[in-house]
């Protein structure tokens, strides 16, 4: 009840109220010197540094300051929209702005608030480039406005993490933010508590505990893309392990692979493709005995024989090269299944890492052990002010209201949004639904316009690549073997005749800007490839079409076999709904629509379940462990 109160329409009405009398304002500064300009900057800044109703007084006219020092250095009015949305993360609201609304510099409005005050100030965005590019793009303003500016990106060695985090304001993704809390959180241990610190502090030398932190602290923090960071990032907890050599667990990686090789699904064992489970049945179990009967060690327990067993049962159905993971190098790196980006910093807990390596035949890795572990819902809510802003917060403004007390507040477009939303195209078959991408893509193409078209995996972004190669097209190919020039293939996405095949959101936080005569030819056409398990992904791709009032279409081409059909729908749902699509009954579109809906529904339903039971877990830990004091990370 509180967090609907929070998000009612009156508090849009007084953000709107309020970015009106800032945009009276802009005429009283549009002719004042720069010099003066910077002083009366300087003034607020004081003022916010102050803090209390005094810095409340002058946010108003200090954010029409900032619009006019963010017109005059980096030659961009911010929008009304914009100063709205400056206004919700200054209050701390999750702002929902559309795709292409310069949610870059409505961060930087606000940031420019927060880093007045002193207090360590991060913006958080989705990956290392955007950092940079952001930290950089909007450099001039915040030297104008009298703040420090840095970075922190997954690169950068122990005295530059330092460096960048005693500025003002620092732009880092949620992963280094978190890995650098928990690594001073380490470094400090029992003297993370004030009183031991400060203790400590006046019997040794000055600076010998601080020195050896990289973070000032936590206070605020603005989150860029929060949907993704905050709830599809947020199932998984961070880690921070060390490498031990476990030769026993590296023999068992290999002998479980090869036992289970001669195994068959529905024969020895059946798969839940929803929750990813296997569950061995009596002929499975009797054939393991059978196979690891004259084995030594761990193989004579039947606990652990199974659970070996089911572990590179798992590795096998449910872990697929290009689109779990790649192998690079002779590794395995983890892929982000919402963003497309490899993660190689990453591996998998309890040796499935190893069962992995084992079934693709390379070098068994060292296992890791964790010496500190921390979710992104609790870190998160550990800050005195979170705010955010992303495409697509409606669906789950009650979770972030649950788990942050994040309000939503939905924010209108500066211009209306004129974006064709074509009918999903339903197949029966996967090679019919490619194949039917691929000549839409020819279609379209013919007429100039730039095809942007999301995949859900690296294998499939490879396979619609083969596809175009018969038919002679020249495009992009974007997923996660090959980032490294990801924002110039998205930027220039919208010129005429490109074709951009992306994984994915690969790309996000990069506007796609149209060519010369392209709003004229219908604007960017945008294929999603198959139906996500959040619609919330979905409404992101199909935004990167129509920004800013641009002309534009989007359209999903969807099978019976995708995925989301065969995990979340049960089999005789699934045998009724391809009988209808075969036979095309009266109905049959409305009856594949409603099916596709449903296995959304409940998708998305795992994915809260999952995210709970990580919240669970963190208050059980805090509760069961808290007879261990301090000492426990």
């Amino acid at each position: 009840m509180i967090g609907a109160h929070r998000r009612r329409s009156a508090a849009f009405a007084k953000l709107k109220e309020d970015a009106d009398a800032v945009d009276r304002l802009s005429a009283e500064w549009k002719d004042l010197k720069d010099g003066l300009l910077q002083k009366r900057l300087a003034d607020f800044a004081a003022a916010f540094r102050r803090g209390g109703k005094e810095a409340e007084a002058v946010t108003i006219p200090a954010l029409a300051a900032i619009r006019e020092a963010a017109h005059r250095e980096l030659g961009m009015r911010p929008f009304f929209v914009q100063l709205v949305g400056a206004l919700a993360l200054h209050r701390g609201y999750l702002a929902e702005m559309a795709t292409g609304e310069g949610k870059t510099l409505t961060a930087g409005l606000a940031a420019v608030m927060a880093g007045w005050t002193r207090r360590p100030c991060h913006v958080v965005t989705v990956n290392d480039y955007l950092v940079e590019r952001d930290a950089d793009r909007l450099g001039p303003l915040y030297e104008l406005c009298g703040v420090r500016v840095g970075c922190v990106t997954g690169a950068m060695n122990q005295d530059d993490r330092h460096k960048g985090y005693s500025q003002d304001i620092t732009y880092l993704t949620s992963k280094e933010l978190l890995a650098d809390f928990l690594r001073d959180r380490l470094q400090l241990g029992p003297l993370h508590v004030p009183e031991r610190r400060l203790i400590r502090q006046m019997l040794t030398a000055p600076g010998a505990i601080g020195n050896s932190l990289v973070m000032r602290g936590l206070h605020t923090a603005i989150i860029d893309e929060a949907d993704s960071v905050l709830i599809d990032e947020a199932v998984t907890p961070l880690i921070i392990s060390t490498t031990r050599g476990n030769e026993l667990l590296k023999e068992a990686a290999l002998t479980s692979c090869r036992i289970v090789s001669g195994l068959v699904p529905e024969v020895h064992y059946q798969r839940n493709l929803r929750y990813k489970e296997i569950e061995l049945n009596e002929e499975g179990l009797k054939r393991i005995e059978e196979l690891a009967g004259d084995l030594p060690g761990v193989w004579r327990g039947d606990t652990r024989r199974v659970e070996l067993a089911i572990q590179a049962l798992v590795a096998r159905e449910f872990f697929h090269r290009d689109r779990q993971y790649i192998v690079e190098y002779g590794k395995v790196v983890i892929v982000d299944e919402f963003t497309g980006r490899p993660m190689p910093q990453r591996t998998w807990r309890e040796g499935m890492h190893q069962a992995i390596e084992a079934k693709e035949g390379i070098a068994i890795s060292d296992p890791s052990e964790t010496i500190a572990r921390l979710s992104f819902q609790r870190f998160f809510r550990c800050f005195h002010k979170l705010s955010g802003m992303t495409g697509t917060a409606r669906e789950a403004s009650t979770e972030f209201w649950h788990l942050y007390r994040l309000p939503v507040v939905s924010i209108p477009t500066n211009r209306p949004c004129i974006r064709e939303q074509w009918e999903d195209r339903i197949f029966l078959t996967e090679d019919e639904k490619w194949n039917a991408v691929a000549e839409e893509i020819v279609r379209i193409h013919e007429t100039g316009r730039p095809i942007l078209i999301g995949t859900r995996s690296v294998a499939a972004s490879e396979r619609l690549a083969e596809l175009l190669k018969k038919r002679s097209l020249n495009f992009n190919l974007l997923n996660a073997l090959r980032v490294a020039e990801e924002s110039g293939i998205i930027s220039g996405a919208g010129l005429p005749r490109a074709i951009t095949i992306a994984t994915n959101m690969a790309g996000r936080g990069t506007d796609i800007l149209l060519g010369t005569g392209v709003p004229k030819m219908g604007g960017l056409h945008v294929i999603a490839t198959e139906r996500h398990e959040s619609g919330r992904v979905d409404r992101q791709l199909f935004g990167r079409a129509g920004r800013q009032g641009d002309p534009g279409s989007a359209q999903a081409f969807v099978s019976i076999e995708d995925e989301l059909i065969r995990r979340y729908l049960r089999a005789p749902v699934r045998k009724a709904v391809t009988s209808a699509v075969r036979s095309q009954i009266p109905g049959w579109r409305l009856i594949a629509r409603e099916a596709f809906s449903s296995a959304q529904t409940k998708a998305q339903k795992v994915a809260y379940r999952a995210r709970e039971s990580v919240m669970r877990a963190d208050t059980w830990l805090g509760e069961a462990l808290g007879f261990a004091g301090e000492e426990v990370v």
